[in-house]
């Protein structure tokens, strides 16, 4: 089996004078209208306040001797909802426009009262697409109004504690003065602690947060399926990262890959935290609703440190024209950032003359993205659809290899890895100056055919052409570690980890490098953030458990090994561990129960297990029927710690050389 194909919450404050406040953020509901709508929201506003929750309304509440347009956008920040007033006057209304703007940034939830019946422009449907609507219909404004109150009421009490229960206007303005007595106070302790933190920050010149952020950065976030079934996603999603492959081509432009931008997808982190997490000056993200050829995209570029927008498209177009929406909209980031645009030939490798061929490719990258034998083979089929479509789909062609090779490695079906190949093959033929094509070929040569001269070439001429590609990045660190090339892999693994650095798996490959290389300071770091990441990760927790073991924390192992996923990592990890533990009957049912159920797919973690056990007889059967299976996991056997007892003995060297790897 191959090893490498495969949210927080404030406590208690205490002010001066000891005042103390309830648990979290006590944070007002902003009320957004236009000033012809102005006693219309002053009385939502005091049905709100005599329901015990505070609002912030304009100019009521702004502080005298204050910039007005400060205190607004201040005051948005501060709140949890944004309560709009829609009509006519505030679709019209420029302020009103940046204030929904102001919230949408902050990811703040929108209860929305529809007093008229005027069409809603793009901007205001693209920004309210997930928000409440009460319409004020033939019960009047009065009757609204009280559904107002429940709907904002029900949204704090499914926030924080301190959200379910508000305290009286009154109490609640005292504890608001107390605020700003205490604000003042403690500016002096945080530019106290900000200089120090700069004086230790110099000490740390390599960690994240010591990083400039460059201008010319963005982040493209998985754009919401707004279909009515919601059943686009994968279109969404597709769109999403094809845009992450244009925009990683331009040249003087900082882009995170796939994996790390779609970490917060579902999730209620605002622009700012995401772009400090990715390190990003800019945030693109958009919607997208498709119904039958009909095609309605709508996409706007955020500057991240302050929340407002660059620029913003609603594109309606017909299916056939998806590539020129992309191309539009990369080509009105690169202006907008002052970038410079990569040649067209460059980015086209994902691209069918044929629609539906095009959807059916997406919707096998998406069932490949599932990782198990289902998703590989709805995968394989989805990706003989566009080809049956399209017969000169190299992109297709390309992906399909690199499913009929997972399911095949899963198992044991050699055939599989024959086809997978071929099909490899085709894709380089069909499209020579493509990056896929070489990217799979390479993995392929390195995993199956052992073709390392082969592979290195291959995954090099990717790189050529798609130097941002972060999984071509991690795989070339993989052939380097397998040749032995520790010091460059791990060099190659850290650019594959500042490409996408919220990858998991970027982290465990690069962990595992640093193992093997005898790192093991530098390894237990990297895995930490692997498991940081996704504490779930089979591969991240079976490095942990490998690391622990060579650094002779056999108890350690054993704990992290029943915790991992993927059963024969876990077997061979339970026996390996018990074994250095003095426990003999422990480790042969973990290492008999490995040969029962997955001889056909994990020989080599059986050879490891006996390997590790000093049986060196048994390592070398095992070694060789991994070999005439064409076990995925053969290709570490140069640099696996794991196998340290058997590298004396003369058959060790003979298997290498039989590997085609270098003594």
């Amino acid at each position: 089996m191959d090893e490498a194909g495969k949210p927080g919450e404030l406590g208690n404050l205490q002010g001066p004078a000891g005042h103390a406040e309830a648990p979290g953020p006590q944070r007002p509901v902003f009320i957004s209208y236009a000033s012809h709508d102005a006693s219309l929201a002053q009385k939502a506003c005091s049905a709100l306040e005599a329901a015990g929750i505070l609002c912030w309304i304009a100019p009521r509440d702004v502080v005298p001797g204050t910039q007005y347009a400060d205190g607004i956008v201040h005051a948005i920040d501060d709140s949890s909802i944004l309560v709009l007033i829609v009509s006519k006057e505030a679709l019209a209304s420029a302020h009103v426009d940046r204030e929904l703007e102001r919230a949408a940034s902050k990811r703040h939830p929108v209860v929305a009262l529809r007093i008229d019946t005027a069409p809603l422009t793009a901007a205001f449907e693209y920004f309210l697409n997930q928000s409440q609507w009460i319409e004020a219909g033939a019960g009047g404004a009065d009757g609204a109004i009280e559904k107002l109150v429940e709907a904002v009421g029900r949204h704090l009490a499914s926030g924080s504690s301190a959200d379910r229960t508000r305290a009286p206007q009154a109490q609640m303005r005292k504890v608001a003065t107390s605020r700003r007595v205490w604000g003042i106070a403690s500016a002096v302790v945080v530019l106290a602690l900000l200089a120090a933190y700069f004086l230790v920050a110099r000490l740390h010149l390599q960690s994240p947060a010591a990083i400039a952020v460059a201008d010319k950065s963005i982040a493209v976030l998985p754009f919401v399926d707004m279909s009515e079934k919601k059943d686009q996603e994968y279109f969404s999603d597709g769109l999403s990262e094809e845009l992450i492959d244009l925009l990683a081509q331009v040249q003087d432009l900082r882009v995170p890959a796939r994996t790390s931008s779609f970490a917060f997808k579902g999730k209620a982190d605002d622009v700012t935290s995401i772009a400090q997490k990715l390190r990003v000056a800019n945030v693109l993200e958009g919607s997208v609703r498709k119904a039958g050829n009909t095609l309605r995209v709508t996409v706007q570029l955020i500057r991240a440190d302050n929340g407002y927008h660059l620029w913003s498209r609603t594109y309606d177009r017909d299916i056939k024209d998806i590539f020129n929406v992309q191309d539009e909209i990369a080509a009105a980031v690169v202006e907008v950032l002052k970038a410079k645009l990569a040649p067209a030939q460059a980015v086209a490798a994902y691209r069918s003359s044929n629609t539906e061929a095009y959807n059916q490719y997406l919707l096998g990258k998406r069932f490949h993205s599932r990782g198990n034998v289902d998703g590989w083979r709805r995968a394989i089929d989805a990706f003989h659809k566009a080809i049956s479509l399209d017969p000169e789909y190299a992109a297709a062609y390309a992906s399909l290899a690199l499913s009929e090779y997972a399911l095949a490695d899963s198992t044991g079906d050699a055939a599989g890895r024959r086809q997978a190949m071929a099909d490899a093959e085709r894709a380089v033929t069909l499209a020579p100056q493509e990056a896929d094509g070489y990217a799979s070929r390479g993995v392929l040569r390195m995993n199956v055919s052992w073709d390392w001269n082969g592979a290195e070439a291959d995954l090099e001429k990717a790189l050529a052409l798609d130097p941002a590609a972060d999984k071509t990045q991690g795989n070339y660190a993989t052939l380097l570690e397998r040749l032995g090339r520790l010091p460059e892999a791990i060099t190659v693994g850290r650019r594959a980890t500042e490409i996408d650095p919220l990858s998991a798996i970027a982290w465990s490959n690069l962990g595992l490098y640093l193992t093997f290389h005898r790192d093991y300071p530098a390894s237990d770091e990297a895995l930490r953030r692997c498991l940081e990441i996704n504490p779930e990760s089979s591969f991240g927790g079976h490095h942990v458990a490998i690391l622990r073991l060579l650094e002779g924390n056999a108890a350690e192992a054993l704990a992290t090994a029943r915790k991992i996923g993927i059963e024969a990592f876990r077997l061979t990890d339970v026996a390996s561990a018990e074994h250095s533990l003095g426990q003999a009957k422990e480790s042969q049912q973990a290492l008999d129960e490995l040969i029962v159920k997955h001889a056909p797919d994990g020989a080599y973690q059986v050879a490891e297990a006996f390997a590790w056990r000093g049986e060196k007889d048994k390592a070398f059967e095992w070694l060789e029927r991994a070999y005439q299976q064409r076990d995925g996991g053969l290709s570490e056997v140069k640099v696996d710690l794991l196998l340290d007892h058997l590298h004396g003995d003369p058959r060790f060297k003979a298997f290498l050389k039989k590997m085609n790897l270098p003594e």
